[in-house]
């Protein structure tokens, strides 16, 4: 309970996700459902963060890639739990999803928004390193991802360059490219 009086029960989604999965589990429903709904339950208060559209770039591209297939659910079930008695609160909520699905779609023109990556997959990485196969190329990649979640496409050059200097702080030491 609040000093108020009003009850809250902070973590919710992650409570109710664990929840779902061990009930889906015991009433035998398949393992891709039981994920399924664990991870719609998990990310359904994601969307309270936009606020007023102060989402960056980045934010919208990581709740699309983490809602992955699952995003048109997503958006009917978040429509569904924005509930209120009050028009104006509801309406503001409606316009500000409304927002973020339209802003999803301007990114998705500008971008392969459903199918984000690295700009270098994991034979370049392994090329650029001089690393063989094993846990320093998926380290690499998943960097290169971070990046590319956080600054969008960069351009293989860019990209390039910014793995070395990755690779130079992990104390790497990538063979030396022809012409250097």
């Amino acid at each position: 309970m609040l000093p108020d009086g009003k009850v809250a029960f902070h973590h919710h989604e992650v409570v109710g996700a664990k929840m779902a999965r061990k009930r889906l589990t015991e009433l035998r429903f398949g393992k891709e459902v039981t994920a399924d709904v664990a991870k719609l339950i998990e990310l359904h208060l994601r969307f309270h963060g936009y606020g007023d559209g102060e989402w960056t770039d980045s934010a919208v591209r990581r709740y699309v890639r983490d809602a992955g297939p699952l995003l048109t659910r997503l958006h009917a079930l978040t429509r569904a739990d924005c509930t209120t008695r009050n028009p104006r609160k509801a309406a503001r909520l409606a316009a500000s999803y409304d927002a973020l699905e339209a802003r999803i779609e301007v990114l998705r023109e500008q971008e392969e928004l459903d199918k984000i990556r690295p700009e270098l997959d994991g034979q370049e990485i392994m090329s650029l390193l001089g690393l063989k196969q094993g846990p320093l190329v998926g380290k690499a990649w998943n960097y290169l991802l971070e990046l590319r979640l956080e600054e969008g496409e960069l351009g293989r050059e860019r990209v390039t360059a910014e793995l070395l200097r990755w690779a130079k702080r992990e104390g790497i030491h990538p063979p030396p490219t022809p012409g250097s």
